[in-house]
């Protein structure tokens, strides 16, 4: 609860922060938003105990967010931004994954 407790916040305002400067109909701050939180899983995954569950599962887990890439990636479908669409939706698997992979090598 306690890492949850902060990362749902911290969502909030780095998207708001994202938003203020990025005026452009692209998703920014949910992509920059479940990189970081991609990172941050990769970096705690194998430490395991409360580190793992505060960082990792709270924090991490309440910081990112499939269900509004989901709805962002959706509305940009329905909006016939096709191509905004599937850079978007690209962009947050691939980088994500490799976010996580690179953050797990560390």
């Amino acid at each position: 609860m306690l890492g949850a407790g902060v990362g749902a916040p911290a969502r909030y305002l780095v998207d708001l922060g994202i938003r203020r400067l990025h005026g452009s109909p692209w998703p920014l701050g949910t992509l920059v938003i479940n990189i970081l939180g991609s990172f941050i899983l990769g970096l705690v995954i194998t430490g395991g105990g409360s580190t793992l569950l505060i960082l990792g599962i709270g924090f991490a887990g309440a910081f990112t967010t499939w269900s509004t890439f989901a709805m962002e990636t959706h509305t940009l479908f329905v909006a016939k931004k096709h191509g905004i669409a599937w850079m978007n939706l690209l962009a947050t698997l691939v980088l994500g994954i490799a976010a996580a992979a690179l953050a797990h090598s560390l």
